[in-house]
């Protein structure tokens, strides 16, 4: 079952009523649409808390793909090091946002989960969800159990996203933008489902490698009007970004 929902409001996790209240305002003011996952219980994960972060190096670096000359900037957050651009590799089922190719200049293309499972470069690979939970944890997020039988992490998406990009909140009195403390630059791609582009400015998603069930997939959420970051249940044909991890045998 999915719900539509205003871009400007995170999808499930309220902690308060006052932040109730205001999302509920919020989604009266803002214009478009976006999608809700549903949850199907929460699929097994590494407890973070006993991930070792030990080192966290924002050195700039850059790798290039060799399939088409695309060369990326590159973070080493914690113990892994992360491409710090959405991958922009063409394969089959793969689109620009509203078929523009300066979106995808921009924010990367958006991918499905099959296409994205094989999308990354060689030696390169698509998060797990402990290499997405540590990234949390790394950057200093808090691990919050939402009541649903999952959990979030606060703070972490604050860190995560862009200085620019992303939409204003309150009227734009509120900037959406992050404050990129460690480099990885997170930029709101938006979404296509159901043959429509979704949110873009408002919001961004990328895949995990954790498949959930023949067509289900988990993957990851952040807002312009909300500082954490999400875990989802999405459907396996909905596009969206892919960030990149270089690979390591550190979590696995």
């Amino acid at each position: 079952m999915y719900i539509t929902i205003m871009p400007s409001t995170p999808k499930i996790h309220r902690p308060t009523a006052a932040t109730l209240l205001a999302l509920a305002a919020l989604a009266v003011i803002a214009a478009g649409c976006g999608k809700t996952a549903v949850r199907k219980g929460a699929a097994p994960v590494a407890d973070t808390v006993q991930i070792a972060m030990t080192t966290i190096d924002n050195g700039d670096g850059t790798f290039t793909d060799t399939r088409d000359g695309k060369t990326y900037r590159t973070v080493g957050i914690g113990k892994l090091t992360w491409m710090a651009e959405n991958l922009n590799f063409v394969t089959d089922s793969s689109v620009c946002y509203d078929n523009d190719e300066s979106n995808c200049q921009k924010y990367g293309r958006l991918y499905n989960w099959n296409d994205a499972t094989t999308a990354c470069p060689a030696g390169w690979r698509v998060p797990s969800e402990e290499d997405w939970d540590s990234l949390a944890l790394a950057v200093g997020g808090q691990r919050v159990e939402d009541g649903y039988g999952d959990y979030y992490w606060e703070v972490a998406g604050k860190k995560l996203k862009s200085t620019t990009g992303w939409k204003g909140r309150d009227g734009n009195l509120v900037s959406g933008n992050g404050t990129d403390d460690f480099g990885f630059a997170a930029l709101p791609g938006g979404s296509r489902w159901s043959g429509s582009f979704y949110n873009i400015g408002y919001s961004g998603y990328w895949w995990s490698a954790a498949e959930g069930d023949a067509s289900r997939a988990w993957g990851r959420s952040m807002y312009y009007n909300y500082d954490n970051v999400d875990r989802y249940y999405f459907d396996k044909t909905d596009l969206f970004s892919l960030r990149c991890l270089q690979d390591s045998a550190d979590l696995r």
